[in-house]
């Protein structure tokens, strides 16, 4: 189940690709002896749902099947590369940006125990917001320790970067001090997206150049971005512990982040980033030709490293 499951950042709900006939057939080969009814109970209890099919792929004939055949094999990969990054005591970091949140008196999904309601406005105007804030995340998910970067610009590579360089400087380092060797696992899209020649010239001159490290980066399908941990493992934990609460100001939302935790030892920081980032950024040509890139030879648009020298 550990590399098996995918969740929903904002409700926290779970599932998983295996049936629970599977799942108790390899428990069974391990010497645990339990049935299938037994399993789905279990998985009620972990806040596991079963989840209906829906018609949402306009995709049909040999290109689908091609295509979930690719996605299997993405998902594989990955699942192999953490396993041995983790074998070898190397970080493991999972990361995206969060939904943006506008700051100000407006309502938060959810619900609360009070005496009374509390009055918000009753529109939900950008203009009237204190700010409006990119919540960029970090999960190592060994430590099962997440850091949150709050940004008030735009949400760009640059800011992306400079999130994770901060993480490592603050956390990474002094966690995994003998590491030369970090893997990022990311969504194909947003401001970590695959085709940005700005998120790896970043990458590699923030992480590689600067600290010595050499950075594997491993992005998620089109459209699985749900099986992120960083999804249902952090981004979900904070929007439950705020739910029903304004985020009334930058400060508020930063209690709240800092403030999430789980059973199973979650634990989050949250830092404030006031830099400004301008959008659409081109990385001259001069530059991007310094980057010391390598492709993996399964889906090399989606699977490559960052060193800091040939």
């Amino acid at each position: 189940m550990k590399y098996e499951t995918a969740g929903d950042p904002m409700t926290g709900l779970l599932w998983t690709r295996k049936a629970t006939e599977k799942i108790a057939r390899e428990l069974q080969r391990e010497g645990i002896m339990v049935s299938a009814k037994s399993v789905a109970r279990l998985l009620k209890g972990m806040k596991y749902s079963l989840q209906a099919n829906r018609k949402k792929i306009a995709l049909s004939g040999a290109g689908s099947r091609k295509k979930r055949k690719e996605r299997d094999r993405q998902f594989r990969h990955i699942n192999r590369m953490r396993e041995c990054f983790a074998e070898q005591g190397f970080p493991v970091i999972s990361v995206d940006t969060k939904k943006k949140e506008l700051i100000g008196n407006f309502k938060n999904a959810g619900r609360v125990w009070r005496n009374r309601p509390r009055n918000v406005a009753d529109h939900d105007f950008p203009s009237y917001a204190e700010a409006k804030m990119a919540p960029y995340g970090i999960l190592d998910t060994i430590a099962n320790a997440g850091a949150v970067y709050a940004g008030i610009s735009h949400d760009t590579p640059a800011f992306a970067v400079d999130s994770i360089n901060a993480w490592w400087e603050q956390h990474g380092q002094g966690r995994y001090p003998r590491a030369k060797h970090i893997l990022i696992l990311a969504d194909n899209g947003g401001s970590n997206r695959p085709s940005s020649h700005a998120w790896k010239y970043h990458l590699w001159d923030s992480l590689c150049r600067k600290h010595g490290l050499t950075v594997t980066v491993c992005h998620y399908p089109t459209g699985a971005s749900k099986w992120n941990p960083i999804e249902h493992r952090l981004f979900s934990e904070i929007s439950k512990n705020w739910s029903g609460t304004p985020l009334s100001s930058m400060e508020t939302a930063l209690k709240y982040i800092r403030k999430t935790k789980t059973a199973t030892g979650l634990t989050v920081s949250a830092t404030l980033n006031r830099k400004y980032y301008p959008c659409k950024e081109k990385v001259p040509k001069e530059l991007s030709t310094k980057i010391v890139l390598e492709e993996y030879k399964i889906f090399p648009k989606l699977n490559y490293t960052l060193r800091p020298s040939n």
